[in-house]
Order: C-alpha cells, then sequence, then structure tokens
C-alpha cells in the first residue's frame, strides 16, 4: 500500500526512469527533445530531477520513445505520483506554525488567481484576528507568531492586480469556532472584505441540492497547483488533470452560492442570530448569577450546533 508520506518522493525515481528509456532507445538527449518538441535543455532537468515534467510531458517523452503499452502506463503512474506531495501536520508542528505561513506567503506572492472552497470553516485571509486565534485553540504552544503571520498575510487581499474567489458553506460559515459575540463579528468582516472590488465571496445555503457532498478543504493557485486539506495535513497536486478537476468543481460550487448582495443579507441575518445568543447567554448568566428568574435557551435561534454555547 502507497503511504502518504511517500507522495512527492517519486520524482527521483520518475528521472531515473526517464534516463534509462532514453539510453535504451539509443537517443541522445538533444535527438529526443527534437522528436517530441522539447529543448535539450529541458529534457536534461527532467533526467536530472532539476524539473518535475507534468504527466503530459513524460507521455510525451515515452510516446516518442515507442515504449510497450505497460511501460506506458507504468511510467505515467510514476509521473502522477511525482506530481503529487503530501505534507503532513506532525512536520509541520515540529518546524512551527509561522514556517507554513512563510511558505504560503511566497505561494501567495507568485500567484495571480486564487480560488478557495471552504466546506468547514473560514480561511485565515478572510478571518478576524479573535477567530484565528480560536481556530489555533487545538495547538499546543506558543501560537502568538503564527497568528501574527496569518493577519500579515491579509495584506495579499489589497494587491488589486490579483484576484480572489472565496465559496464557503453555510456549514463553514455558522460554525461555533467561538463565543457568539466573536462569531458575529467574524460574520460581520465576511460581509466587509466581500466589497473588495478583487475579491468574490459566495456563501452556499444548506439547502436540497444535487451537488456531490463537500469532502474536504481545497485552494486552486491559478492554473498550476491544487492544495487540499485533511486532518492530518495537506495533499499537494500539480498535475493539470488534477488542477483542472478541481477548477471544474469549484466552478459547479460557486454556480450554487450566494453572490454580492444576497450573501451580505444572509451573513447579516447569521450574525443577528449569533448576537441574540449572545444577548440570551448573558441574560441567563445575569438570572443564575444574582438569583433572578431563569431565561429559556434561545432554541429559536440558529442550528443546534450553534445552541451548543447557550
Amino acid at each position: 500500500m502507497l503511504e502518504l508520506e511517500q507522495l512527492g518522493r517519486h520524482k527521483d525515481g520518475l528521472a531515473e526512469t526517464l534516463r534509462g528509456l532514453r539510453k535504451l532507445a539509443g537517443l541522445t538527449g538533444e535527438r529526443l527533445g527534437a522528436r517530441c518538441a522539447m529543448s535539450q535543455s529541458k529534457i536534461s532537468k527532467i533526467e536530472t530531477g532539476k524539473v518535475i515534467p507534468s504527466v503530459v510531458d513524460v507521455e510525451r517523452i515515452l510516446l516518442a520513445l515507442s515504449v510497450p503499452p505497460e511501460v506506458l502506463g507504468e511510467v505515467t503512474a510514476l509521473a502522477r505520483l511525482a506530481n503529487t506531495e503530501f505534507q503532513d501536520v506532525r512536520s509541520l508542528l515540529r518546524k512551527g506554525l509561522e514556517k507554513k505561513q512563510y511558505e504560503l506567503s511566497s505561494l501567495e506572492a507568485g500567484t495571480t488567481d486564487f480560488r478557495f472552497f471552504l466546506p468547514a470553516m473560514s480561511a485565515a485571509l478572510i478571518s478576524t484576528q479573535e477567530y484565528i486565534r480560536a481556530s489555533l485553540a487545538h495547538v499546543r504552544g506558543d501560537i502568538t507568531k503564527a497568528v501574527a503571520k496569518k493577519l500579515e498575510r491579509q495584506s495579499v487581499l489589497y494587491e488589486y492586480s490579483k484576484n480572489f474567489s472565496f465559496v464557503l458553506t453555510e456549514s463553514a460559515v455558522r460554525w461555533p469556532v467561538c463565543h457568539p459575540a466573536v462569531m458575529a463579528r467574524q460574520l460581520d468582516h465576511l460581509a466587509s472584505v466581500s466589497h473588495l472590488k478583487n475579491l468574490r465571496l459566495g456563501i452556499i445555503p444548506s439547502t436540497p441540492t444535487p451537488l456531490r457532498g463537500p469532502l474536504n478543504t481545497f485552494t486552486v493557485y491559478d492554473e498550476r497547483l491544487v492544495t487540499a486539506e485533511t486532518f492530518t495535513g495537506a495533499v499537494v497536486m500539480r498535475d493539470p488533470n488534477d488542477v483542472m478537476f478541481h477548477l471544474g468543481l469549484f466552478a459547479r460550487f460557486e454556480a450554487a452560492a450566494l453572490l454580492g448582495d444576497a450573501a451580505r443579507e444572509q451573513l447579516a441575518k447569521w450574525a443577528a442570530e449569533f448576537r441574540s445568543l449572545n444577548l440570551c447567554k448573558a441574560e441567563r448568566q445575569a438570572g443564575r448569577g444574582l438569583g433572578g428568574p431563569w431565561v429559556p435557551d434561545c432554541q429559536s435561534l440558529g442550528t443546534s450546533s450553534i445552541r451548543r454555547w447557550v
């Protein structure tokens, strides 16, 4: 069975395999490049592992080498593995959460079009400091540097040469990460950033839909890379087929989302529910603490997941 930690470690094996197949065919790098319309320099970088070729590039090389069908299938599968990397959360925590933020900043600096699909929680780029801190409450140790770097990264939203699309499910927006009053401010913040001219924010209400269920958070950077998050880490995919699949998936989710004023109206409604819930909780605490009358739970407000704060 393939271990997740092995993903991304196949590039050396791929390079060695392609180099061996070229030599077996009796071709120079220059001659092979001419056959598959690649420069000799690119062939050299692929064979030395300096460049990870796309699956399409590998198929072009293999067809130029006239390899048997079974070899074509095996090496193409190896290319797909080489274009996939797993970043496990244990290594991330050992290095420090703030180090990951520097990596993301570098990735964001070189990206023009961003697409975030968020089925469980909001992203740091569009969150308040209180929300970000609460989302890291499960992490042991000092998170101050990580929170500060997450907030610093938000400046990329104001680079108007870049475009951002965020699609959140109702569950992601309303999941009670923190106190109701803080959640209300987080929803206000989402509505506020949605006014940025280079940012598009969509909300998918929890209503019957023909869409497939949202399995995980994913982000598409331009048309070159996708990251998909799990509880134990993140899968990084560079295969054009994977990227195009997620672009299509994002488009389908976005088509079902409330956008613009409709999204802001929905956010305002949910923020009001959180504020009412916060008031109800305060009244109950005051009533109990001062021996006053018991105040009933606000069961008409929000969902069961929100009522857990009462």
